[in-house]
C-alpha cells in the first residue's frame, strides 16, 4: 500500500474543508449539538441545494454532465473531508451512487441528457428493483418479464425488499426479456417510471413499525423502449457494474461509522459498570482491532483501484463479509452491555435529534444503539449475503469446486 496522497490533492482538501465550515450549521460536530425535528427537516431541504450549488454531488462525474471531473484521489479526499465532520454527501443514494454511474458507463447520450441532470440537482429519486421472492442471492433466477410492444416495454412480475419504493420516481429493474436464453443471458436493465397504473407498492412493516422496505407488484407497467440501459439482453453485465459501484464508494471512509459506534458501546460499558468485566474488555479489544483492519483494508482497496489490480472481486467480498459480521457481533455485545435496559424502548420521542443519526419511528422510540442492533441484522444479507461472499472467495481465489446445484445434491 502507498499511503502518500498526491500534493495536487491538498488544495482541494482545503477548499472542501472551508466550504463545510461556511455551510454547516453553527456548532455542528460539537458536544451537545442537535436539531429539533423541524430544524432537521429544514436542514435536509436546504442541504441538497447547497451541495448542488457547491458542485459536490457526484463531483467525480465528467464536467460535460455537470460534475467536476475529479480524479479518484480527489474523490477520496472529498469523501474523507465530509466523513471527517459527518456531513451528508448524497442527495439520493440510489441515484448518486448506483444508477447514475451505471448510466454514465452504459447509457446512451439521450439517457445521460435525460437523467443525469436531475440526479445531480436532486429532483428525481430512485429505487432498485433486483431482488424477487425466489431470486435474492441467486439473482439470475429472476422471473419478472418484459416484452417489447411497439415502442414500449410491458413489464409483469414482482420485486421485494425495495427500499424507498414508496417515494421513488423511477425504479431501475432487471427483467427477463428473452425467456429462451440461458440463465444469465436474456436479462435487460430497464428504467421504469414508478408513478403509473400497474405498479402496486406494498410496505413491509419492520419490528419498529417502520416500512422502508416494500414489495412491488407489477402488472402491465410500461416504460419507453429506449429506457433499456446497455442494450437489450445485456442486463446481467450492466447490473454487475451497479453492484460494483455499491461497494466501491467508501474505501477509506467506511470504517468511520463503526469507529464512532464502538466509542458509543465503550461509553455504555463505562456507564453500566461493565468496562472492568474481563470478557467485555476482551470483546471490545477485538472490536477495536477489527475496525483497524477495516481501515487498512480500505487502503488496500484504494491501492488496487489506483493500480488496476484484479483480485477477481475477492477483496470486495472479503471486506463486505468482514464488516457486516463484525457489526452484528458488536451490536450483540452492545445489547448485552445494556442488560435489561436494552430490552425496553429507551429512546425519547420528544428529544431533539442529531441529523446524522437515523432512528426508528417516534411511536417506537429506540435508542441509537438499539436502532443499530436492528439494522445490523440485515447487513449480512443485502449487497450479497455472507454465504455468497464465501463462495466467491472459495471458488475464484482458492480454486475450490463450485457449490453443487440443488438438483445435483
Amino acid at each position: 500500500m502507498d499511503l502518500t496522497y498526491p500534493d495536487e490533492t491538498e488544495p482541494l482538501r482545503l477548499e472542501v474543508r472551508q466550504w463545510l465550515v461556511d455551510n454547516l450549521p453553527q456548532g455542528w460536530g460539537t458536544d451537545g449539538f442537535a436539531l429539533s425535528k423541524e430544524e432537521k427537516r429544514e436542514f435536509n431541504r436546504q442541504w441538497t441545494r447547497k451541495l448542488f450549488e457547491g458542485g459536490w454531488i457526484c463531483a467525480s462525474w465528467p464536467t460535460e454532465y455537470g460534475g467536476k471531473g475529479l480524479s479518484l484521489m480527489e474523490s477520496v479526499v472529498l469523501n474523507e473531508e465530509f466523513a471527517r465532520v459527518e456531513a451528508p454527501l448524497r442527495a439520493d443514494f440510489f441515484g448518486d451512487t448506483l444508477v447514475g454511474p451505471t448510466i454514465l458507463r452504459w447509457g446512451t447520450e439521450e439517457q445521460k441528457r435525460q437523467f443525469i441532470p436531475r440526479i445531480l440537482n436532486g429532483t428525481i429519486s430512485w429505487c432498485q428493483g433486483f431482488s424477487e421472492p425466489d431470486a435474492g442471492s441467486d439473482l439470475a433466477s429472476l422471473k419478472t418479464q418484459a416484452r417489447l410492444d411497439g415502442d414500449e416495454w410491458v413489464i409483469n412480475g414482482q420485486k421485494v425488499w425495495t427500499t424507498q419504493a414508496q417515494f421513488a420516481d423511477y425504479i431501475f429493474l432487471l427483467a427477463r426479456t428473452d425467456p429462451d436464453a440461458p440463465k444469465h443471458a436474456g436479462i435487460s436493465y430497464l428504467l421504469v417510471p414508478m408513478k403509473q397504473q400497474g405498479i402496486d407498492v406494498r410496505p413491509i412493516a419492520q419490528i419498529d413499525g417502520s416500512a422502508d422496505f416494500n414489495e412491488i407488484f407489477i402488472t402491465d407497467a410500461r416504460c419507453p423502449g429506449e429506457n433499456v440501459v446497455g442494450g437489450a439482453n445485456n442486463g446481467w453485465k450492466v447490473a454487475m457494474t451497479t453492484l460494483g459501484f455499491e461497494r466501491g464508494v467508501s474505501a477509506t471512509t467506511g470504517y468511520r461509522r463503526f469507529s464512532r459506534e464502538l466509542d458509543s458501546v465503550i461509553d455504555a460499558a463505562r456507564k453500566n459498570g461493565r468496562a472492568s468485566d474481563p470478557l467485555v474488555r476482551q470483546e471490545l479489544a477485538r472490536a477495536w482491532s477489527e475496525v483497524k483492519i477495516m481501515q487498512i483494508n480500505g487502503y488496500r482497496s484504494l491501492t488496487d483501484s489506483l493500480n488496476g489490480t484484479d483480485h477477481a472481486g475477492a477483496l470486495g467480498s472479503c471486506n463486505k463479509m468482514f464488516w457486516s459480521e463484525h457489526h452484528q457481533r458488536i451490536m450483540d455485545l452492545a445489547i448485552d452491555i445494556l442488560g435489561m435496559d436494552g430490552q425496553i424502548l429507551s429512546g425519547d420521542p420528544t428529544d431533539i435529534v442529531d441529523v446524522r443519526v437515523k432512528r426508528g419511528r417516534d411511536d417506537y422510540p429506540v435508542s441509537d444503539l438499539q436502532a443499530s442492533f436492528f439494522f445490523s441484522r440485515s447487513e449480512t444479507i443485502w449487497g450479497g449475503t455472507a454465504e455468497i461472499q464465501r463462495n466467491i472467495v472459495g471458488e475464484r481465489v482458492l480454486g475450490l469446486p463450485k457449490e453443487p446445484k440443488p438438483k445435483d445434491r
